[in-house]
């Protein structure tokens, strides 16, 4: 079967959008909001999903005036049918949600590693499971998942985390694989330590437990193996999933785009 292409302009204009629906999950805040507003400034019509009512409120109130629109959808992804069903009829899909508990295997809460796989992988499955028919019709779609660097490298006391960003990225290539055929990308987007909520109570958390300044935690704990001594800003994970989902980028598939300050160059 030959894949559907249309060959966009040389030097093309700034990603446009317009008339495409995306769905992106943990929109309320971090890299899932700057998600939303990257994408909706490119003139999609965002399905932000989050199960942060207020969040989701805030973002819509942030995408005020773009070209495309933000809708709030509370959705907790845990109920996976509900998940499958949001996602039916979206062009893009960015699978960004997800959570983190930092414990040693054997005191690792058993209930808590079902979650994230639950919300980091089974999730995201059931999510590209509800979009890619549409996709197919159409002979078009975008598929984003927000993995890690530790979606390629492992660290210490994060089996849940670790475990279910190795599967995202086994995951992404398969429907890669299926929907190359029907004009259907599939690729990761794999930052470091970005600057969220999460990430900046870390920085406190570590600072207290390690008596270091805030500066020197990230330097020397949290940055230790990255080669750029900075937290990746939102804005630049979101940068990076919106040039996957532009005209130049239908050839990019089954790929892991890496923002990781060079933490997996050693």
């Amino acid at each position: 079967m030959t894949t559907p292409y249309a060959a966009p302009a040389p030097y093309a204009a700034p990603l446009d959008l317009a008339g495409r629906t995306a769905l992106v999950t943990g929109a309320a805040g971090g890299i899932g909001r700057a998600c939303a507003l990257r994408l909706a400034s490119a003139g999609a019509d965002v399905r932000a999903v989050d199960r942060d009512a207020e969040g989701l409120d805030a973002l819509v109130g942030q995408a005020a005036g773009l070209p495309g629109t933000v809708g709030p959808r509370v959705l907790d992804l845990t109920d996976l049918d509900a998940a499958e069903q949001a996602a039916a009829g979206t062009d893009i899909l960015v699978n960004n949600a997800g959570l983190q508990l930092v414990r040693p295997i054997e005191d690792f809460p058993p209930d808590v590693f079902h979650t994230v796989l639950t919300v980091m992988l089974e999730a995201p499955f059931r999510l590209i499971r509800g979009a890619l028919p549409h996709m197919y019709r159409q002979g078009w779609g975008r598929i984003v998942n927000v993995s890690s660097v530790h979606g390629l490298r492992a660290s210490p006391y994060k089996s849940a985390y670790v475990a279910a960003k190795h599967g995202l990225e086994g995951l992404s290539k398969t429907a890669a694989l299926e929907g190359a055929a029907h004009g259907v990308t599939s690729n990761c987007v794999n930052p470091g330590y970005v600057r969220t909520a999460l990430v900046e109570r870390q920085l406190a958390d570590q600072a207290r437990a390690h008596r270091l300044p805030e500066d020197r935690v990230l330097t020397e704990v949290l940055l230790r193996d990255s080669a750029i001594k900075r937290l990746i800003e939102p804005e630049e994970v979101a940068e990076a999933v919106a040039q996957l989902c532009g005209p130049h980028a239908a050839s990019v598939t089954g790929t892991s785009q890496v923002l990781d300050g060079g933490w997996t160059a050693h």
